[in-house]
């Protein structure tokens, strides 16, 4: 089978960004500053050769995803099993408010957030399930091409963990910044990870060099 290549990208900026606000399924658009990573992964994808171009459902994602669509000149299409984990009755709100909140099952998801799904919401599992029989089935369909897919934090980084055949407990050892693309070749004898957490030089948000460097997971805002 020949192989499927996926440029494998995260929205950029969101409002509200620097509040550390959990959003989860939180329908949340994009910060200027995150419009302009969009324009700039446009950009630096468009010479790619990108036939399709995929997005989460969720706003954030889809606006991600229009400028390197536009670029290729079609449209962004929608997969919703590629959205972010649901946070439950924690999304919108902040660590703090959190802990002030619900100080004891604050403290169990802390000690083991990788077992403990989101009151109300998703676990890591459950996130894994839904998200990689979907990209297995647009990597199946496009066999021998590439193609693009736009997404989220915890999306991603359970897609990469896969592909690089990492516990879920690790995952968030993998920086991924905002508007940062991975490349990812699936062939018939397994996956390949050509490049990982790809920044944009000269985006606005764009973070330091150190940000990227992979680090034990505590929570913070670019995690939710």
């Amino acid at each position: 089978m020949p192989s499927t290549w996926v440029y494998l990208a995260r929205h950029g900026e969101v409002l509200h960004a620097a509040e550390g606000r959990f959003f989860g399924h939180t329908d949340v658009a994009l910060s200027p500053a995150g419009l302009e990573q969009a324009t700039a992964l446009g950009a630096r994808l468009a010479t790619e050769p990108i036939e399709a171009v995929y997005a989460s459902d969720l706003l954030r994602a889809r606006q991600s995803a229009a400028p390197l669509a536009a670029a290729r000149g079609t449209g962004v299409a929608v997969v919703p099993p590629l959205r972010e984990m649901a946070m439950g009755r924690w999304e919108g709100l902040t660590f703090a408010e959190i802990r002030a909140r619900e100080p004891e099952l604050c403290d169990r998801w802390l000690a083991d957030p990788f077992a403990m799904p989101f009151p109300d919401g998703e676990g890591l599992a459950e996130l894994r399930a839904r998200a990689l029989p979907a990209l297995k089935e647009l990597v199946g369909r496009h066999a021998g091409r590439r193609i693009a897919v736009v997404a989220h934090g915890g999306t991603n980084r359970v897609i990469l963990a896969e592909a690089l055949g990492l516990p879920l407990a690790n995952i968030f050892r993998l920086a991924l910044d905002y508007a940062a693309w991975s490349l990812i070749e699936y062939r018939g004898d397994g996956t390949v990870v050509h490049a990982l957490n790809q920044r944009l030089a000269g985006a606005a948000g764009t973070p330091p060099v150190e940000s990227t460097l992979a680090r034990p997971w505590t929570p913070r805002r670019e995690d939710a």
